[in-house]
């Protein structure tokens, strides 16, 4: 059986066209797959804590050594890194805020990117001591943004600081491959717009079909 991590970044609750492409993928893998499990995280509506100084103190004191209240600091980040390890596909619902990803999203990465969770740090390995730990999962972006042209070639190309950064980060999640879907055009609101929305839920259908007939899971592959 596999595992999927859905995560929700929106702070729309309705008319969130990120939470739509969302619902739409998942419509559609469970057509393919209804016995999957399900992890439904509201990043919007349960918001992680942004890093303090004492949850980085936390995170780099070795787990021997912690003090409860170390232990306690790091006890929701832990259940952030659960979630993820037990996942097999992450479907991220991200719209662009600012040319970049809503702080939720970015608190939610600042807790699960942690050394000794989710990669380990050794200096013996010279310009690269960060290695992830986790791997093979596939990662899902559904994501929307009010202008246009962000692809690497398009008018703003540069100006995309969302599926960049989410790229980057990508294999500290223990992500192998990584595929994106878009809506434009939001603030238009004319008929490209509207195409857009109509080729991303179409895509997004696609996207959940092809993955979930060529996910193998571990327990597969063990066999």
């Amino acid at each position: 059986m596999t595992t999927l991590l859905r995560l929700d970044a929106s702070a729309r609750r309705s008319r969130s066209l990120t939470r739509t492409l969302g619902d739409t993928f998942e419509r559609e893998w469970r057509k393919h797959r209804p016995d999957d499990a399900w992890i439904i995280r509201d990043l919007a509506e349960q918001p992680p804590a942004h890093l303090t100084e004492p949850w980085i103190a936390a995170a780099f004191t070795p787990v021997e050594a912690r003090t409860p209240e170390q232990h306690q600091i790091l006890a929701a980040s832990d259940d952030l890194i659960d979630e993820l390890a037990a996942a097999d596909v992450l479907v991220v619902n991200v719209p662009m805020y600012n040319y970049g990803m809503p702080s939720a999203l970015k608190a939610w990465v600042d807790n699960v990117v942690r050394v000794g969770r989710t990669f380990s740090f050794d200096l013996g390995r010279g310009d690269f001591p960060l290695r992830p730990i986790m791997s093979g999962k596939q990662m899902v972006v559904l994501s929307s943004s009010g202008e246009f042209g962000f692809e690497p070639t398009g008018i703003r190309g540069d100006m995309d600081q969302l599926i960049p950064h989410l790229r980057t980060v990508k294999h500290y999640l223990g992500v192998s491959d990584m595929h994106v879907v878009r809506v434009e055009y939001q603030e238009f609101g004319d008929t490209r717009h509207k195409q857009s929305m109509s080729e991303a839920i179409a895509s997004s259908k696609r996207l959940a079909g092809a993955v979930a007939q060529a996910i193998t899971t571990p327990a597969a592959a063990a066999e």
